[in-house]
């Protein structure tokens, strides 16, 4: 889907906005590509992030699916505005595990007060992705 950000300098705002994300820091998540609707945060595994079989645990998963599809839908609001999620399903579909993560945000529908998200986490083991987790979110529009 293409959509038109409502502030041209959306990608900056967005990286902006990453830079205050001190949780997102504090797990080493790096914001990667941002375009209007989208957004990709990558992420290589630590033994502290793990559970007790060693995969990425499933709360830092939810994270990356929650802020990559906040940042997806942040790219297209307007000067000044924020976001809160409102909720957000993730499904587990296979162990974290690999040499890195990557979680690619997407809008689905972007509202007035409210935009919709898909968001699907990646495990890359020897350069190949395989899909971990899918998520769907709402997110609510904090006007200036």
């Amino acid at each position: 889907m293409g959509f038109t950000p409502r502030n041209p300098d959306f990608e900056a705002v967005v990286r902006e906005n990453y830079a205050r994300h001190t949780f997102m820091h504090h797990i080493g998540a790096e914001l990667g590509e941002v375009t209007p609707g989208h957004c990709a945060l990558h992420l290589k595994p630590r033994p502290d992030l793990s559970q007790q079989n060693g995969f990425v645990h499933g709360g830092v998963i939810a994270t990356l699916a929650d802020v990559a599809g906040g940042l997806a839908a942040f790219s297209l609001f307007e000067a000044g505005a924020d976001i809160l999620t409102v909720e957000i399903k993730i499904n587990y579909l296979a162990p974290a595990a690999g040499e890195e993560i990557i979680a690619r945000g997407e809008v689905v529908k972007s509202g007035r007060t409210l935009t919709i998200v898909r968001s699907e986490v990646f495990a890359i083991k020897g350069g190949v992705e395989t899909i971990c987790a899918a998520g769907q979110g709402s997110l609510m529009t904090r006007k200036p």
